[in-house]
């Protein structure tokens, strides 16, 4: 059994251990979080072209909110699925947050979820209306032990049960993802279309199905996070990273970072980071113990940088 690391990262405790082998190649980053301290706090959500599962093992969110879409707001949410999204969002909470968070490729989603991932293009969904009320009973079971190995345990058996009985990614959509992927964004659709050996408009019905967004839509979300990370390097200028990402100049990367994260680049890179989100400063008090329902063979680090 492998051991927990746990380390404060921000204004949460994280906790990770090794990813199980069969699930590895489906997944883009699992982590156990804890509010360090307790108040209620605003975090902007950005695209980050994968799939997020979260469960929530204390208090529910008050509100996540989808920015540009009238009617876009969930409402109070516990345990919830994403899908692919193409612009911001704004998750709102009361504070004493603690929960588990599974980013997932495109296709291990759909894989994992078994529904085309175009019904869930943008939005914030009841974990239940996904993944049927055996999840409910999931969620349950890992709120009922305070052991952090555990929940990590029963997290990996349920989503390698779902593993066994999820539908096949159409081969075709699984290299044009692989192509949009490995250029960044930068690729043309009508070149991955004869690579994969289809129509474009074909291709476009059938990645959107399984993906979630239509290739344009993913290339620009692509397009955007290589940005990201360029921009997190600090030794680039923005008109570098324009050319480099495939953007026509500056003035489009500019509304791009608009469009897609409803901010300026520089204003995400000033932004603390925590869980793939952007923390809207708030004052914070009441601090809480750290969690040490860990396993005897779990270890603690040194604090870490997230993504």
């Amino acid at each position: 059994m492998s051991a927990i690391q746990i380390a404060r990262a921000g204004g949460l405790w994280r906790l990770t251990r090794p990813w199980h082998p069969g699930l590895r190649p489906f997944l883009r980053s699992c982590a156990g979080y804890w509010d360090a301290v307790t108040s209620p706090y605003e975090a902007r959500l950005v695209p980050s072209g994968r799939a997020t599962l979260v469960i929530s093992l204390a208090e529910p969110f008050s509100e996540v909110r989808r920015l540009g879409m009238p009617g876009g707001g969930s409402g109070r949410i516990g345990s919830l699925v994403v899908g692919l999204e193409d612009r911001p969002a704004i998750c709102v909470h009361p504070g004493g947050q603690e929960a588990i968070r599974v980013e997932f490729t495109p296709l291990g989603a759909y894989r994992l979820f078994g529904i085309p991932m175009s019904e869930l293009t943008n939005l914030a969904v009841e974990i239940r209306d996904v993944l049927g009320p055996e999840a409910e009973t999931l969620v349950d079971r890992m709120a009922a032990t305070q052991d952090w190995t555990t929940r990590f345990d029963l997290l990996d058996g349920a989503l390698l049960a779902r593993l066994g009985r999820g539908p096949e990614p159409a081969p075709e959509v699984t290299q044009a993802w692989r192509l949009l992927a490995a250029s960044a964004g930068t690729i043309p659709i009508s070149r991955i279309a004869a690579e994969v050996g289809w129509s474009q408009g074909y291709l476009i019905r059938r990645f959107t199905q399984q993906i979630g967004l239509t290739p344009k839509s993913s290339a620009r979300v692509l397009r955007f996070r290589r940005a990201v990370t360029l921009l997190g390097h600090g030794n680039t200028t923005l008109t570098q990273i324009s050319t480099t990402c495939g953007f026509y100049d500056q003035a489009h990367l500019n509304r791009e970072f608009r469009a897609i994260a409803g901010t300026t680049p520089g204003q995400m890179l000033a932004a603390r980071r925590v869980e793939g989100a952007l923390a809207v400063p708030k004052p914070r008090a009441t601090p809480r113990p750290t969690p040490l329902s860990l396993s005897a063979n779990s270890s603690k680090t040194g604090p870490v940088t997230t993504r």
